[in-house]
């Protein structure tokens, strides 16, 4: 079964992880003070909630997860790898914007989202046709 899990910035400053496909059987969320903490407790959720199910006697429905984010989890989950200037360049979002976003001072709209959205796919697109001799 192919699910979803949201990883949202809480108004806390901590992030949680959680399923949103109500189909799915068991609720199982994760939280932690970063996304890469959020992400790993929601994945031990997920092996203790399956051992929990077989010790049960029980067969455990397996789940292919796909995380979504929000841009407050995006933007310091892969502050790593992208600076804000950086993320301006591929966005065109203005990078003061976006440190807004990281801080929750604002929201972005919708069309905003799905600006972000569209440049990091182009920038993935790209990269991906990169070749070096």
């Amino acid at each position: 079964m192919n699910i979803t899990a949201l990883i949202e910035k809480g108004i806390d400053g901590n992030y949680s992880v959680f399923i949103e496909d109500e189909k799915y059987p068991y609720g199982i969320i994760g939280t932690g003070s970063t996304v890469r903490e959020a992400k790993d407790d929601f994945l031990g959720g997920y092996q203790e909630m399956k051992e929990f199910v077989e010790d049960a006697g029980e067969d455990f429905v397996e789940a292919e997860i796909t995380f979504k984010y929000d841009i407050p989890s995006f933007l310091q989950d892969y502050a790593y790898a992208f600076s804000l200037a950086g993320l301006e360049r591929i966005t065109g979002v203005n990078q003061k914007q976006l440190g807004h976003y990281i801080s929750g001072y604002r929201k972005p709209s919708k069309k905003t989202i799905r600006k972000i959205e569209t440049g990091l796919h182009d920038f993935s697109k790209q990269l991906a046709a990169v070749q070096f001799i």
